[in-house]
């Protein structure tokens, strides 16, 4: 009942069912939060009078009445959202205290500190999130007393400090809010289900919703639970705990508490926690106990569990349970080895890693062998590497990040208000915290490399920078982290590529048993190719021929060929890029041998090879000034006249692709000729070879007729001066709408059809994707005129009709026409869904999303089952 309950209310009833120690409590529905917002953040008729008739039966459960001045119940107010959103929404702990509950409390626990403690500790969250004052002006207050009595941990505190803060808190209060802090336990209660509410819309909560394309519409439960005390002296605590290790997925306790603590302390980092190891021997029964449950958990949900919990006087509570949040390498060893344990099936392991995670994986770890100043060391709290300038502010570590400018985010510890700085940067390192802290939570979830709670590091907002031994390190130094060791290195170190682990084989290798999509590679070079061969590529989907042209070597001779008055000169440097091209091609062939390589014809407009018209103009000015010799003038002054007769208004929809092919049939034959004779090259050196040639930018079939005859023609010649005979095949690639439409007739003279979704997305929509994305896309994201960005997941209402029109119309005159997709959806897993389903059979995308398209292939065939 997540959708109605929360992950945490559905998981605490369920705990409750199995019979597990979990304090009373009852529900506020999603419904009602989503009713509230409808209201205009007025809470839905009857809703007050149901939490009150339902409080009753906590209060029967407990022996506690909430408002009560000799025997107080105390409550948490939780949120839970449908899907887990750790840290993002808002939580309040001991509810219902005032000036006169609060001594009932101190009289039932004979605790007069613990009591006010827990006052304190309520006007802290209570005037943070229900009223809006800041929470470091609380802090503020409370660092001052703790230098005052020279204590340095908040337990430490006497009951006159306890008693001086409260005042000065109440003080604050009325100052920040222009009120006094309520007293009432019943207005308190439904201040802070509001502020519950109201934290689903907060934009912590919204970012995290579209980083995780999580929807805005499914609101979030308020769970009030009765409160049980962690702070209540050395036989209490509380903690977090995984029941396997979230950064590497092994099977063991994984987890850290604080003896005397509630659960802010340990989740916000204020302490630096026991690892929960630690606990068998300071409550060796306790420890025990928690063990068969986290046990007794992972079996009934089949999955990794976060468990919170707290101990009251050496007894255990569970205060939560969900599947815990992982790294991609964990989740990668956890599924498999839950196969393996008997646990769940391959087909359920591959759905339990997200495929769009992975790429997570393919980051540099540290080299080996360099030498490493490693001046601290904190928590491995994700693993990884990263380098960058230090930036203590997280506005400013997004705004520097979205430059592109590489940034290591360094806080005391982080907060949900951070979460923007942490998406732009390279990693995170904090000076407090632990390994459950909400830096390294979220660092995991995003594969950020995280380093927490290095408390050598004294940092200083106020300067600007860390202190560190005898090392001052400013803000724009380079600092480097290691998440795997926790080892903070200053300057900048060498990283090396990584290596796929045995359980992430394993799992591929199922994927490739189960998909029935094949998957291949974008590559332009031999490298790119066997990179691709190494993560699993089929073959190669797209291989641009226009990136070879670019290379300092071969660029001025196809300027030559461009600038050529007449054919004969035109074909005297096409003679020129022949062999570079025909090695070109002899290389990635041979690098992808039994595999098949889409090869695209040039495809961009001729005026891309040449120098900038400004500039050239700008050039010719200063050859002049400086009276340059004549002739070099005239060279540049002819360069600059064919610059602008090929200048062109829209150079997208203007003379390129096949429109080249058609105007300077010479070019298209001459790369036919290179890809042929390498072809019967390597034929003839023993390969087995298939090169397929595309033609790009068609929209009509007599444009493929014409183009497909010239290369058949190329191919009878080469095949007769060598007298090998080899396999090759010829199609199209189709990125206009008018191609879609009309493909029953292109496949006519087609023998294969590959999507370039980049152009077809940017021609069906109007768009030009840099204009796109540079003005207004962000405006359609926030105003979820589109749900997604249509570059990067396919837009299946407008680009997904027209494939569809295409694949039918192309079918229904070749059963078996090979079809495929090369643009950078070929890598997207919503993509590759569609793909899947409307029954394409590969999809190709760049080498190092090729085990991203391997995973998503398996997981749409495991939901979607299709004939291979």
């Amino acid at each position: 009942m997540k959708s109605l309950l929360g992950g945490k209310g559905a998981n605490l009833a369920e705990m409750t069912n199995i019979g597990l120690p979990v304090p009373p409590g009852l529900t506020v529905t999603t419904e009602a939060c989503m009713d509230y917002f409808k209201a205009d953040k007025e809470l839905p008729d009857g809703l007050e009078e149901e939490v009150w008739e339902k409080l009753k039966d906590v209060e029967k459960k407990t022996g506690k009445k909430f408002g009560d001045k000799t025997n107080p119940l105390l409550v948490s107010v939780r949120s839970g959202a449908v899907i887990s959103m750790p840290g993002m929404m808002d939580t309040i702990l001991n509810l219902g205290l005032n000036d006169e509950t609060v001594q009932g409390l101190a009289q039932n626990t004979g605790d007069e500190r613990f009591a006010l403690d827990c006052y304190r500790r309520f006007i802290q969250m209570f005037g943070d999130v229900v009223m809006g004052i800041e929470h470091y002006e609380f802090e503020t207050i409370l660092e001052k007393h703790k230098a005052k009595e020279n204590v340095t941990n908040d337990y430490e505190l006497s009951v006159q400090a306890l008693k001086d803060i409260i005042s000065e808190y109440k003080i604050k209060v009325k100052r920040a809010a222009g009120r006094e802090f309520p007293q009432e336990p019943a207005e308190q209660l439904i201040l802070a289900i509001k502020a519950v509410f109201n934290s689903w819309d907060n934009p912590r909560a919204h970012v995290y919703r579209q980083l995780n394309k999580i929807p805005d519409d499914l609101g979030t439960a308020v769970n009030i639970q009765s409160m049980v005390f962690g702070n209540m002296g050395n036989t209490s605590g509380t903690g977090v705990a995984f029941t396997r290790n979230p950064s590497t997925g092994a099977k063991e306790l994984y987890g850290e508490y604080l003896i005397n603590a509630q659960g802010e302390d340990v989740v916000a980092g204020i302490r630096t926690p026991q690892p929960i190891k630690q606990l068998e021997q300071d409550m060796p029964n306790v420890y025990q106990q928690f063990v068969k449950v986290a046990n007794l958990l992972e079996k009934h949900y089949k999955d990794m569990q976060d468990i919170e919990f707290t101990i009251e006087n050496e007894k255990l509570y569970l205060l939560q349970t969900r599947n815990g949040k992982r790294t991609t390498a964990a989740a990668i060893k956890i599924a498999v080895d839950m196969v393996e344990e008997g646990l769940i099936t391959k087909e359920e392991a591959i759905l339990r890693v997200e495929a769009g995670q992975i790429n997570q994986l393919l980051h540099p770890s540290i080299d080996p062998k360099a030498k490493l100043n490693v001046i601290a060391k904190g928590l491995p709290a994700s693993p990884g590497a990263a380098c960058g300038q230090v930036v203590f502010d997280a506005d400013e570590a997004e705004a520097l990040g979205k430059e592109g400018q590489k940034v290591l985010l360094v806080r005391t510890e982080t907060t949900p208000d951070d979460i923007h700085g942490i998406i732009q940067a390279q990693g995170v390192l904090t000076s407090r915290g632990g390994m459950t802290s909400h830096a390294a939570v979220v660092a995991r979830g995003m594969g950020k490399p995280c380093v927490c709670g290095c408390d050598e590091l004294k940092i200083d907002y106020n300067q600007q920078q860390i202190i560190v031994g005898d090392y001052i390190i400013n803000k724009g130094d380079i600092l480097s982290i290691d998440g795997s060791t926790g080892q903070v290195i200053l300057g900048r170190v060498p990283l090396v590529e990584p290596e796929l682990s045995p359980s992430f084989q394993r799992l591929l290798a199922w994927a490739d048993e189960i998909k029935a999509l094949g998957v291949r590679a974008n590559a332009d070079n031999p490298e790119d190719a066997r990179k691709a061969r190494e993560f699993g590529a089929q073959g190669i989907g797209l291989c641009r021929t226009e990136h070879m042209f670019m290379a300092p070597d071969r660029l001025p001779i196809v300027q030559e060929m461009i600038l050529a008055e007449n054919l004969a000169e035109r074909e005297e440097a096409l003679e020129k890029l022949l062999p570079v091209q025909e090695e070109d091609f002899y290389g990635i062939l041979k690098a992808m041998e039994g595999f098949p390589v889409t090869i695209r014809l040039l495809d961009p407009p001729l005026h891309e090879f040449l120098p900038d018209a400004e500039e050239l103009l700008v050039e010719i000015m200063e050859l002049k000034h400086h009276g340059a010799d004549q002739e070099l003038i005239k060279e540049k002054e002819n360069l600059l006249r064919k610059v602008k007769s090929l200048h062109e208004f829209n150079p997208m929809l203007g003379h390129r692709g096949c429109r080249l092919g058609i105007t300077y049939p010479e070019i298209y034959r001459m790369q036919a000729r290179a890809i042929f004779q390498a072809t019967a090259r390597l034929t003839k050196e023993g390969y087995n070879v298939y090169p397929e040639v595309e033609i790009p930018l068609v929209i009509a079939a007599l444009e493929l007729s014409f183009l497909r005859t010239e290369i058949e023609h190329i191919a009878q010649d080469v095949m007769a001066e060598t007298g090998v005979e080899f396999e090759y095949t010829v199609g199209t690639m189709i990125e206009l709408p008018r191609a879609c439409v009309t493909a029953a007739e292109i496949a006519q003279h087609a023998d294969f059809f590959s999507f370039g979704t980049n152009d077809l997305t940017q021609t069906t929509l109007g768009f030009s994707r840099d204009d796109a994305e540079g003005k207004f896309m962000a405006e359609y994201l926030n105003k979820k005129i589109f749900k997604d960005n249509p570059f990067v997941v396919l837009d299946r209402n407008g680009v997904g009709k027209l494939i569809e029109v295409a694949v039918n119309g192309g079918r229904s005159v070749k059963n078996n026409l090979l079809i495929g997709i090369c643009g950078e959806h070929g890598g997207d897993p919503s993509s590759i869904e569609f793909c899947h389903l409307r029954g394409l059979d590969f999809v190709s995308c760049s080498p190092y999303r090729v085990p991203i398209a391997r995973l998503a292939a398996a997981q749409a065939q495991v939901n979607n089952p299709r004939g291979k």
